[in-house]
C-alpha cells in the first residue's frame, strides 16, 4: 500500500513540476524556440523577455497592486477570523453556534453564484464610501476578506479549542486583560494554526482572477492585478502576442508562491498537530 502511494505521489509531482519547469525555460526562449521542440534549450538566456513583460507589459506595476491587495486582505482576515474564532470556540453566549453555522456555511457557497449581486453591493458602497467601490483596491480587498473568512473560522475555531484552559486561566489571575490574553498569550501559542492559514489564504487571493475581473474594469488598469495583466498579455494580440514576455509574466506570478511554500511547508504540514503548551 506504501508503495502505491507513493508511486501515486510521484505521477502528482511530475504533474505539478513539469508544466512548471516548461514555463520557467520558455520565459527565456524567442517565438520560433517556444513553438519548436518542447525541451530544447535556447539560444541564450533571453533576459529582455523579463524586462518587457515588467516594463512594457507592466507587470511590475500589477505585481506591485497584487502584493499590495493581498497583504492587506490577508491581514484583515487574520485579524478578524482569529477573533471571531476565539470568541466562538472559548465564550460560548447564547446564540454562539447560529452564529458559527451562519459563517462557516460560506464555505458552502460559491462566491462566483453571486457576482452580478456583489457588483452591485460593491458600486452602491462606493457610492457613500468612494474608496471601497468599484475599481478601488479597497473594495477588492474587502471582498477578498469577506469570502476568505468561513473556512478562516472554521480552521481556527478547532484549533482554539484545543489549547490548554489553565494558560488562560493562570493569565486572568495574573491581572491580564481578555485582549492581552488573546493577543499575548493565545494567538502566539496558536502559531501553527496561524500560518498555515495564513498561506492558504496567500496562495487563494494571489490567484485569483474572476473577481477582479469583476470589481476592477478596463478604466483602472493602473490598479489591476497580476491574474488580469497576464491574461492581458495572452490576449491583446492573438496569435501575435509576445509568447516570451507572457511565459516571463507566468513565471514572475508562480515564483513567489512556490518560495513562500517551499519556505513554509512544514508549518503548514504541521498545522493542528504541533503542540501548543511549552
Amino acid at each position: 500500500m506504501r508503495r502505491v502511494a507513493h508511486v501515486a505521489l510521484l505521477f502528482w509531482a511530475v504533474v505539478v513540476v513539469v508544466p512548471m519547469a516548461w514555463t520557467l525555460l520558455a520565459s527565456f526562449k524567442n517565438t520560433s524556440e517556444i513553438f519548436g521542440p518542447a525541451w530544447s534549450l535556447p539560444a541564450r538566456l533571453r533576459v529582455d523577455n523579463w524586462v518587457r513583460a515588467f516594463e512594457q507589459a507592466h507587470i511590475g506595476t500589477y505585481l506591485g497592486n497584487t502584493v499590495l491587495v493581498v497583504a492587506l486582505s490577508t491581514s484583515g482576515t487574520m485579524l478578524l477570523g482569529s477573533m471571531a474564532a476565539y470568541v466562538l470556540a472559548r465564550y460560548p453566549f447564547r446564540g454562539s453556534h447560529a452564529i458559527y453555522l451562519v459563517l462557516v456555511s460560506g464555505m458552502a457557497f460559491p462566491v462566483y453564484l453571486a457576482l452580478t449581486p456583489l457588483f452591485f453591493v460593491v458600486r452602491n458602497t462606493g457610492q457613500l464610501i468612494p474608496f471601497i467601490g468599484l475599481d478601488t483596491h479597497g473594495g477588492l480587498v474587502l471582498v477578498y476578506i469577506a469570502y476568505s473568512l468561513p473556512f478562516t473560522v472554521f480552521f481556527l475555531t478547532a484549533f482554539f479549542k484545543t489549547l490548554p484552559e489553565s494558560v488562560a486561566e493562570a493569565a486572568f489571575m495574573d491581572g491580564a486583560s481578555h485582549s492581552r490574553v488573546f493577543f499575548q498569550v493565545m494567538l502566539p501559542m496558536a502559531r501553527p494554526a496561524l500560518v498555515s492559514i495564513t498561506i492558504f489564504n496567500v496562495l487563494g487571493q494571489w490567484n485569483q482572477y474572476q473577481l477582479p475581473l469583476i470589481l476592477l474594469s478596463g478604466n483602472a488598469r493602473d490598479k489591476w492585478v497580476l491574474t488580469q495583466g497576464i491574461a492581458d498579455i495572452s490576449t491583446a494580440a492573438g496569435y501575435n502576442a509576445d509568447w516570451g514576455a507572457l511565459f516571463a509574466a507566468l513565471s514572475m506570478a508562480i515564483l513567489p508562491m512556490l518560495l513562500v511554500y517551499v519556505i513554509f511547508q512544514r508549518h503548514i504540514q504541521s498545522g493542528l498537530t504541533e503542540g501548543a503548551l511549552k
